[in-house]
């Protein structure tokens, strides 16, 4: 630029505008994009001072962006966000439910297909943004930033109800110091004549009335309150409490926190399958798991709940990934770290299906030989026409307790045979114990009652407690700081708050919220939020951020990007994953999503006290409404932002947020104020998404010292960054830009 030259020649009849998305693949990509970048400020009084702002950074006064302390505390924040609740009591009764070890295939297919491919989207975009979901989409697509607020939405909504499940397992915990556990035997009532054990509890099991009448106390429906249960209040504030300690620093808080949360559940699970493998009928458990059912496979409804899975269990959508990546330097090889969090998530979930099915294989051994012991009994007696000589001669029945469950299933056979049309009358059961596997559960009833059952007959029932619900506790905590981080990152990064304000303000906000889920009925409207609040509002947001990627902003250019910011290609197969396989492959999984929920009738089920079983009911006219409320507010902002973006009733102008002008290679953004040194030739060293314009009196530029000195802020391939050196290049033609 001329050194006489006061202003920059406006031209308007060759201004072009551009989005910020066609300059984001000559952004620099810095050997330490965590360094600050050396910028000088001119007010409008002439005087120059130097400041340090972040690389991309909204101004002068803005501080470093944040970043991780090491590549491992990255990687575990990572894989505690992706490992959650999910892996321990969801996945296993998925492999129970669809063919034992053959849902591994499918599962592991749509990983490769599904899982893999949008995990590294959502890492790469992050990280070569390095802003939260909001920033993100609106600076590839203004008219698609709702995408952001969505995320947003969809953390919150979820984190109000995953709080919930850890201030259940931190009540247990609580619970556990005691021996026995308080949930080993029924409790006694006792009056004047007699003593005799509690209807409800009789009627079902010890865990089973403990869990819906001591720890929830559970209302018969979600009509009926029943107003607060203190005890899960206080375990509530204590869970936000501790959420929000761990958050308020950001990751130079949650980054630490991480150590402890995201390794504890695997020293854990490895105990537990370890002392489980040593308990009597665990090894038929994990048979049981591992017999395939290959006729299942074919089904259409074990390929979607596989993808359902997968796509839940990396966490994809809820803007956690990429704020967690957006403090990684631009360098950082993130697809490594997609396919390393991406199988650690895997055989996460497979060594807690170990677990579980050696656990539950224990406790079927323990009930069926419970169950045959009684039933011996009654056949030693021989008081219901049973001949003796129906008994195998190698089974004694005076010493039952010899008598395996081989023995017991082949009398059965025999007795069967000979009284094939009288057996039903005789008072005898299978008592089998694929039977008994069969009737494993998920979720709280896995966790609460079936798992806690099978602990009371552990040897040092108390310590085995306190270290799974100490586990539940990390590993939902972990996904929890994930979530969190989905939605402080985006709203600090667009409304430029305290990030401590903010993290205490949303947890104090949550809590309240949270106070419908701890009353009697609140079990009901955890169980509506998750099956409404997050499926399809999810599935819709990653649909939308594969479209935005692969054809709004440009695949040919983002994997341009990716070269730049990587150092390499990445494998063609991605090339054709995000344009073609994947958004077919989402819109399928959305379709059977949104079919499946029209045709079933929202539904919870009920704990009925009376009867002391479960009951499937169908929600209120009210409940409906809320279901629907719950989804269409979480998808709300995307068609939102795009209508006001459309209509230009939000600025999308060259003044406004999301786009730039330039004539030629000279931006044209402002005018040199007097007093500016000629040498002005940069525009601010900033984001366009976060402020349309310097603030006056102020020209923000990056302070050069000749070619090739040091401090010429450059990249290796010789392009600036995010101020861009136009000025110097009046030969450049347009279409280089």
């Amino acid at each position: 630029m001329p050194k006489n030259s006061k202003a920059v020649k406006r031209e308007l009849d060759d201004d072009v505008t551009e989005s910020v998305k066609d300059l984001l693949s000559n952004e620099d990509a810095c050997d330490d994009s965590f360094k600050k970048s050396s910028l000088i400020v001119n007010n409008h009084e002439g005087e120059r001072k130097e400041c340090d702002v972040e690389e991309g950074g909204s101004d002068g006064e803005e501080e470093e962006r944040p970043a991780w302390n090491s590549k491992l505390q990255y990687i575990l924040a990572q894989v505690g966000f992706s490992v959650g609740l999910g892996n321990v009591w969801r996945f296993p009764y998925l492999c129970q439910k669809n063919g034992g070890g053959a849902y591994l295939v499918p599962y592991l297919i749509l990983l490769i297909l599904i899982g893999i491919p949008l995990f590294f989207l959502e890492l790469a975009v992050g990280q070569r943004i390095r802003r939260g979901s909001i920033g993100v989409w609106n600076y590839i697509s203004p008219r698609l930033g709702g995408i952001g607020f969505a995320s947003c939405v969809v953390c919150f909504f979820v984190a109000l109800y995953y709080n919930v499940i850890i201030s259940w397992s931190l009540f247990y915990f609580s619970q556990s110091f005691q021996q026995p556990l308080p949930w080993h035997e029924c409790p006694l009532i006792k009056n004047k004549t007699s003593t005799y054990v509690v209807p409800e509890c009789e009627k079902s099991s010890a865990t089973t009335y403990y869990w819906y009448r001591e720890a929830l106390d559970i209302s018969d429906n979600i009509s009926v309150g029943g107003g607060l249960n203190w005890k899960m209040t206080v375990c509530l504030l204590v869970a936000w409490s501790i959420v929000c300690l761990a958050m308020i620093k950001g990751i130079q808080s949650s980054g630490k926190v991480m150590y402890f949360s995201s390794l504890f559940p695997y020293v854990v699970l490895i105990c537990f399958l370890v002392r489980a493998l040593l308990l009597k009928g665990s090894v038929d458990g994990i048979r049981h798991m591992f017999t395939p059912k290959l006729e299942i496979m074919l089904e259409a409804k074990v390929w979607r709940e596989a993808a359902t899975q997968v796509f839940f269990a990396l966490g994809l959508g809820f803007g956690g990934v990429i704020a967690f990546s957006s403090y990684n330097k631009r360098d950082n090889n993130c697809h490594f770290d997609a396919v390393l969090v991406s199988f650690i998530n895997f055989f996460t979930s497979v060594l807690a299906t170990l677990v579980v099915f050696a656990v539950l294989g224990f406790k079927a051994n323990i009930m069926n030989t419970s169950s045959f012991i009684y039933i011996f009994i009654d056949l030693s007696l021989l008081g219901n026409g049973i001949e003796p000589g129906l008994i195998p001669h190698h089974i004694n029945l005076t010493h039952v307790s010899q008598v395996s469950a081989e023995d017991y299933k082949q009398m059965i056979d025999v007795i069967k045979k000979v009284k094939e049309g009288q057996f039903h009358t005789l008072g005898l059961e299978s008592c089998s114990i694929e039977e008994e596997l069969n009737k494993a559960v998920q979720g709280t009833g896995l966790a609460f009652i079936a798992f806690t059952e099978a602990m009371t007959h552990f040897p040092a029932s108390p310590f085995w407690s306190v270290m799974f619900f100490l586990m539940l506790v990390n590993l939902g905590l972990g996904s929890m700081f994930g979530t969190i981080e989905g939605i402080l990152t985006p709203l600090v990064d667009t409304f430029k708050v305290r990030k401590e304000f903010l993290t205490v303000g949303c947890c104090a906000l949550a809590f309240s919220i949270g106070l419908l889920f701890v009353q009697r009925s609140g079990n009901y409207y955890v169980a509506m939020f998750d099956d409404y609040s997050a499926t399809l509002p999810l599935l819709i947001v990653v649909v939308l951020e594969n479209v935005a990627i692969a054809w709004v902003y440009g695949i040919d250019k983002f994997f341009e990007d990716l070269k730049d910011m990587l150092g390499f290609t990445p494998y063609r197969f991605y090339y054709y994953m995000w344009k073609y396989i994947t958004p077919i492959l989402l819109l399928v999984l959305l379709c059977a999503s949104f079919i499946q929920l029209s045709m079933t009738p929202p539904s919870y089920s009920a704990w009925i006290q009376e009867e002391a079983k479960e009951q499937t009911l169908n929600f209120p006219p009210w409940g409906i409404v809320v279901c629907i409320s719950l989804v269409v507010m979480a998808i709300m902002p995307v068609p939102v932002v795009f209508g006001l973006r459309y209509f230009n009733i939000i600025d999308d102008s060259p003044s406004g947020l999301s786009t730039v002008s330039y004539k030629k290679g000279r931006i044209i953004k402002e005018t040199a104020r007097p007093g500016e040194d000629d040498d002005t030739s940069l525009i601010q060293g900033k984001s366009p998404s976060e402020q349309p314009s310097p603030m006056p009196g102020n020209s923000i530029y990056r302070k050069q010292s000749g070619s090739g000195g040091p401090d010429a802020d450059t990249a290796p391939n010789g392009r600036y960054g995010i101020g861009y050196l136009m000025a110097d290049m009046p030969d450049m033609p347009e279409s280089d830009l």
